[in-house]
């Protein structure tokens, strides 16, 4: 992330709960591969899923690929959302 201009460095994940779903506009799903930490299989509502690639064990450059399309998408939702 850093490479495109991203200081991740300091976040760590968080625990999605009901509580921040209450509060989210939005819940994407990125592909579960984790069945144990999966939205979908702990019962929780996405608006969507991705269904992108796990990048766990992937090389810099598909990483990087997927790395692109999901700030593709985030931007296209971000016109979409300030449209409505």
């Amino acid at each position: 992330m850093a490479e495109i201009g991203f200081d991740i460095s300091g976040h760590r994940p968080r625990l999605l709960t009901p509580e921040l779903l209450q509060q989210a506009d939005r819940v994407i799903g990125m592909g579960c591969g984790v069945e144990e930490t999966c939205p979908v299989e702990l019962g929780l509502h996405l608006h969507e899923d991705w269904g992108l690639d796990d990048t766990r064990e992937m090389g810099i450059e598909a990483t990087r690929s997927v790395r692109d399309e999901v700030r593709r998408r985030v931007e296209a939702m971000v016109r979409e959302m300030s449209l409505t």
